[in-house]
């Protein structure tokens, strides 16, 4: 039994001359251009791309976004409230909307992350009444949201809410709210204010707490009508891999909502574990976390295998790797590429999966009318005969006539 069939479709496709004659007994190559799946990966550096004057940086960061667009379709952009505004009224926009269209520009669907979270937020906030602050955070949300629709139409709504009016690392603005009108009302908010900006956008909420404490506050959400679109999960794994009983734990319980889940921010280190006695992970500070050799074919071994299952769930929809290159946050060996941007095993692992074994790559003849059928992997195909190319989308089962246009060639 094909445990992927889920991820694949059946089309039968009758490709005609430009005249509108049928291109008979002719050889077809049909490529797989993009996945329908989301496979993702932190795209931080492109903002950054964006923003430096450094000629010798931006090339550097070129070749590293060179790279990331070898493997991934999907990107998440950062809209930390602390740092896209970190005076109030003074955005980090134009960097962000550059960055924005140059994925999009290169077939990248993107995500922003986060509107509302308690960390990392605006610190000038704390000047206003919890009144005010909810008034503000709505329409930071109802303007963001506007302002990238039709460039970004996916956003993490909310972060880490399970422990949002509990948190007491230091005081923020979010939490006072949070507290004052309880976590349901405060969710309800956001989302209500994301999809009146864009009705059309993909709206998650995403946590790190996998315990039934997400489960009961998803009920609830749900129940008091949140349009809660993909439940978002992070994994970040820098004290050892879930295994796969974990894996397939959170799978099953997650998937009783019916609802798409999106592994949002993933995480596999190439070097030592973080100790398991450390609770909240940013109390791990280290001046250095060298990746090694042996760590790195560890890495590549479990990337293989947690994407493999999640590939293979019919309700997984996307799945993001946190860091691209080593030495982001905690200065972990976390990514495919090392801080000089050489490729990591894992880089060649994941590669090998998605533009290999998991991407449609076929050569077929048309019949006497022009027709052929073939079986892919769900995204966007390019096909080229002697007559010309066409492009079409493989989403379901179907068919579909497409006319052959020689200026494509």
């Amino acid at each position: 039994m094909d445990t992927l069939n889920h991820r694949k479709a059946t089309a039968r496709l009758r490709l005609l001359q430009a005249d509108g004659t049928p291109l008979a007994g002719t050889k077809v190559t049909l490529d797989q251009t993009s996945h329908q799946f989301l496979f993702g990966c932190g795209a931080f550096d492109a903002v950054a791309m964006m923003k430096t004057k450094d000629e010798n940086q931006r090339a550097f960061l070129s070749e590293r976004m060179r790279k990331w667009l070898a493997l991934f379709n999907y990107g998440t952009l950062p809209f930390y409230w602390g740092r896209y505004e970190p005076t109030e009224g003074q955005t980090a926009y134009a960097e962000t909307m550059a960055a924005a269209r140059w994925l999009r520009e290169r077939g990248v669907q993107v995500k922003g992350h986060p509107l509302c979270w308690h960390t990392v937020c605006a610190p000038w906030l704390m000047q206003y009444d919890n009144q005010e602050i909810l008034r503000r955070q709505i329409a930071r949300i109802h303007r963001d949201v506007t302002a990238y629709k039709g460039v970004i139409d996916m956003w993490d709504v909310i972060n880490e809410v399970v422990i949002m009016p509990v948190f007491d690392k230091y005081d923020n603005a979010i939490t006072r709210v949070c507290r004052d009108i309880g976590r349901i009302r405060l969710v309800k908010e956001v989302f209500a204010a994301a999809k009146e900006s864009n009705p059309e956008a993909t709206l998650l909420i995403n946590d790190f707490n996998t315990s039934v404490s997400y489960e009961i506050l998803l009920e609830g959400l749900l129940e008091a009508g949140v349009p809660i679109s993909a439940i978002g999960i992070q994994s970040h794994q820098h004290q050892g891999y879930w295994g796969l009983e974990k894996l397939q734990d959170v799978l099953e319980r997650f998937s009783r909502f019916g609802l798409p889940i999106h592994f949002t921010e993933n995480t596999l280190i190439s070097g030592d574990l973080m100790p398991a006695h450390i609770v909240d992970l940013n109390d791990w500070q280290v001046p250095s976390w060298p990746s090694t050799p042996e760590g790195e074919e560890r890495q590549a071994r479990e990337i293989t295998e947690m994407y493999s299952v999640l590939f293979a769930h019919p309700l997984v929809e996307a799945i993001t790797t946190w860091d691209f290159n080593d030495g982001c946050w905690l200065k972990a060996p976390s990514g495919f590429v090392h801080e000089d941007n050489s490729e990591k095993p894992s880089y060649h692992a994941l590669k090998q999966l998605i533009h290999g074994a998991w991407e449609t790559h076929e050569t077929c003849v048309t019949d006497a009318d022009g027709r052929l059928t073939f079986t892919g992997f769900k995204g966007d195909y390019a096909l080229r005969t002697e007559a010309g190319c066409a492009a079409f989308t493989l989403q379901r089962d179907g068919e579909t006539s497409l006319r052959m246009t020689a200026s494509e060639t």
